[in-house]
């Protein structure tokens, strides 16, 4: 099964590009320009991991970040910003993202994020359902 990435960049031509070299190394990419959008998306489509522009107008990273994270906390969100900044990437981190790269990213070191994104949500997803199942269990007096 390939890795379901949401990929969410205002700039058009990095998106597409990106994109495309996403879905040759077998990626199953979604990609918007429009935070609003890919909002949505991340709330209710099947999504492994997030890969979002800090700066963005409209809604940047760290509100998109925050906004699905109280929806989705087992999402991982890898952000990419072409404006570095110290303080942002804390944020960033503090509010649940896996990692911050500057763009241009490594091509190779993102592949690599997402993978370790991907296995993270994997056990986050396992351990959810091991509780649920731990409840089940001691309400029904198993």
């Amino acid at each position: 099964m390939s890795k379901k990435v949401l990929l969410v960049d205002d700039e058009k031509d990095f998106l597409d590009t990106l994109s495309e070299r996403m879905k040759g190394r077998g990626l199953d990419v979604t990609a918007s320009a429009d935070p609003g959008q890919a909002l949505e998306l991340a709330r209710t489509a099947p999504v492994d991991v997030i890969v979002l522009d800090l700066k963005m107008p409209g809604m940047d990273g760290i509100e998109f970040l925050r906004a699905i994270k109280q929806d989705r906390p087992e999402l991982q969100v890898i952000l990419l910003t072409g404006h570095a900044s110290v303080d942002k990437g804390i944020q960033a981190v503090r509010l649940g993202a896996l990692d911050v790269l500057e763009k241009p990213a490594n091509f190779g070191t993102l592949m690599e994020r997402i993978e370790r994104a991907s296995a993270k949500k994997l056990v986050l997803l396992e351990k959810q359902d091991q509780e649920k199942i731990q409840e089940i269990i001691t309400e029904r007096g198993w």
